[in-house]
C-alpha cells in the first residue's frame, strides 16, 4: 500500500502524461509498469555490461580478482571483465541524452543505478561516477533547457503532532 502511494505521488508530479521509457530488462519493465502501461523499451537504458562479472557480488570479486576490480574502479577506461567500461557506458548514455534534447515534455526513464550515475556525471560534466550512490526506486529529475540541469527531489512528508 505504501509503495503504491509513493508511485501515485511520483506520477502526480507531472502535468499531463509523461513519456515512459525503460531499459529492456524484465526488472525495469516491471518497475515501469507501476508508472503506466504505455512504456517504450530503450536499449540505451540497459544496465552496464559487466561481462564475465555479471551476477557476481562485489565482495566475491574483492576476494577472487582484487587487482582487476581495483583497476576497473580506478580507471574509467578499464574493462577487465570483458564487458563495458565506465567510459563506454558514459558515451552510450551521453548519446541517448543528446537524442532527448529536442524532445519536449516530461520523460520518466526507469533504468539501473549505473545508467543513472552515467547520466548524472554527463549532466554535471564530472568524474564522480563511483562517488554517486543510487538507491532502489530513487527519483532524479534531469531537465534540458539549452543545458542539462539536475533537480533532486525529496519526498513529501506530512507533519504529525
Amino acid at each position: 500500500m505504501a509503495g503504491q502511494l509513493a508511485m501515485d505521488s511520483r506520477r502526480a508530479r507531472f502535468s499531463g502524461t509523461p513519456r515512459l521509457l525503460c531499459g529492456p530488462e524484465l526488472r525495469t519493465r516491471q518497475t515501469a509498469g507501476l508508472f503506466g502501461r504505455d512504456m517504450e523499451v530503450v536499449p540505451a537504458l540497459r544496465d552496464c555490461d559487466f561481462g564475465r562479472w555479471k551476477g557476481r557480488r562485489i565482495d566475491d570479486l574483492q576476494k577472487s580478482e582484487p587487482q582487476m576490480l581495483q583497476a576497473w574502479l580506478d580507471d574509467p577506461d578499464s574493462a577487465p571483465h570483458g564487458g563495458e567500461s565506465v567510459t563506454q557506458l558514459g558515451e552510450r548514455v551521453a548519446a541517448w541524452l543528446t537524442t532527448l534534447e529536442a524532445t519536449p515534455g516530461h520523460i520518466v526513464a526507469i533504468t539501473h543505478p549505473f545508467v543513472i550515475r552515467a547520466a548524472l556525471t554527463q549532466t554535471l560534466h564530472a568524474a564522480a561516477f563511483n562517488l554517486i550512490d543510487v538507491e532502489p526506486l530513487s527519483a532524479i529529475e534531469l531537465r534540458f533547457n539549452g543545458c542539462w540541469r539536475l533537480r533532486l527531489t525529496g519526498t513529501e512528508l506530512e507533519e504529525t503532532y
